[in-house]
């Protein structure tokens, strides 16, 4: 990504988050008869080098007259199919480019995701009465719905870009073949739906909230390395994703994106990282999970129940999962301050004990970018104060990185 992409990915940022966002929405409505009226911006999703999506909360007046809520999203990243139903394309303004909206939830990426929104709809396809409640959604990439049925039970079904929902479905099944706890899969469909069994426990967030002894922080540790030793072998045979520090760069100019003011401090931490990642042993290449963090643990008491978004499971490196643990436990008290009071002394606990696994240079280094990642996603979705947090994650960021250094100067011979 060159600094003109993320110069103009800053650029359509603050375009479909101003002024011209409601020009660009009732440019698209008008198609269909219909018009604009209050609108919020809900969420923001930047990713580096692949564009920006801009979700909205709008006040629509159709036709006949009546107003209705909807979710709206504009976006300028590439699209496979810009003849998807329901896709309207906007034409540039003032040279910006072109932009293409949708209401939700006629995603132009996710053709499932109409059923999985639509009870009547999931019914028909399930052959039962079902409820759907939207758990997450990441516009053009995926979506997670809550399926509850009748008697009480629930699944989860998981909506993904139809060329993405096999190997997903395959790692699920690799990893319940491997003896490793993780949602079974109960369907999956060629337009991109995998629906998944619950997956038992509560997520290790709850204990990092309630605070672990050392004893207690000591053991929990010990039982997530051997949930990343039972990773099967098979893992190694599946495509590699990138690490997240792997795309620090990247991130450093999300980073910017949001927080503009400290752009010169994210783009030093980045530097900083990929300097110290050139230079460290990142250890053997072995089956990871790519995404290792808090929410995806499930927990029974002290003991791991179940392992959630096997999305990235493949060939990686151990430092890089233990990075993006550490990484994440590092914000929660500026995410939250008031629901992680111990977080502290479970994250000097788990930092000392993973330090013995992997170099501790390129796990701190990788610590920090696993952090700078995080930056951007601060920005608060329910219109909250979110800056302090923002720039809480980039001292974070930069703390980790500070800590890799000063270990790299104890090791140069004087």
């Amino acid at each position: 990504m060159t600094p003109h992409d993320a110069g103009r990915e800053a650029n359509d940022v603050r375009f479909l988050t101003g002024a011209n966002a409601s020009y660009v929405l009732q440019r698209a409505l008008t198609t269909t008869g219909h018009t604009l009226g209050t609108m919020t911006v809900h969420s923001v999703h930047h990713r580096p080098g692949a564009g920006v999506t801009v979700g909205y909360t709008c006040q629509v007046t159709g036709p006949d007259g009546r107003v209705s809520t909807e979710y709206l999203c504009a976006t300028t990243a590439r699209l496979d199919n810009v003849n998807s139903p329901g896709l309207i394309a906007v034409p540039p303004l003032e040279g910006g480019p072109w932009i293409y909206v949708w209401r939700h939830p006629a995603d132009p990426q996710l053709p499932a995701l109409p059923v999985a929104c639509t009870p009547s709809l999931l019914s028909a396809r399930l052959g039962q009465r079902v409820k759907a409640a939207m758990v997450a959604y990441r516009p053009t990439r995926r979506a997670v719905v809550r399926v509850t049925y009748t008697d009480g039970s629930t699944s989860y079904a998981k909506v993904l870009r139809p060329g993405q929902a096999g190997s997903f479905a395959e790692r699920h099944r690799m990893l319940r073949a491997a003896g490793v706890p993780a949602p079974e899969v109960l369907r999956e469909d060629p337009d991109g739906l995998v629906l998944l069994s619950t997956g038992m426990g509560v997520p290790l967030s709850g204990l990092l909230s309630r605070g672990m002894s050392e004893q207690v922080a000591t053991d929990v540790f010990n039982r997530l390395i051997d949930l990343l030793d039972s990773l099967p072998a098979a893992a190694m045979h599946m495509e590699a994703r990138p690490a997240w520090s792997d795309r620090v760069s990247h991130y450093a100019h999300a980073a910017a994106t949001v927080l503009p003011e400290h752009a010169s401090r994210a783009k030093a931490v980045a530097m900083g990282v990929e300097e110290l990642m050139a230079s460290t042993d990142p250890g053997p290449r072995v089956p990871v999970h790519g995404d290792f963090y808090e929410a995806n643990v499930l927990m029974e008491g002290e003991h791991v129940a179940c392992l959630l978004d096997v999305d990235s499971l493949g060939p990686g490196r151990r430092v890089d999962d233990l990075a993006c643990l550490l990484g994440h436990v590092s914000v929660l008290d500026h995410l939250a301050p008031a629901s992680y009071p111990h977080v502290r002394s479970v994250l000097d606990v788990w930092t000392r004990l993973a330090c013995r696994q992997v170099d501790p240079v390129a796990l701190q280094a990788r610590c920090a970018g696993v952090v700078l990642s995080l930056v951007a996603g601060a920005r608060r979705e329910d219109g909250g104060p979110w800056r302090p947090d923002a720039e809480g994650r980039l001292a974070r960021a930069e703390a980790w990185l500070a800590q890799a250094r000063e270990i790299q100067a104890l090791r140069s011979p004087h």
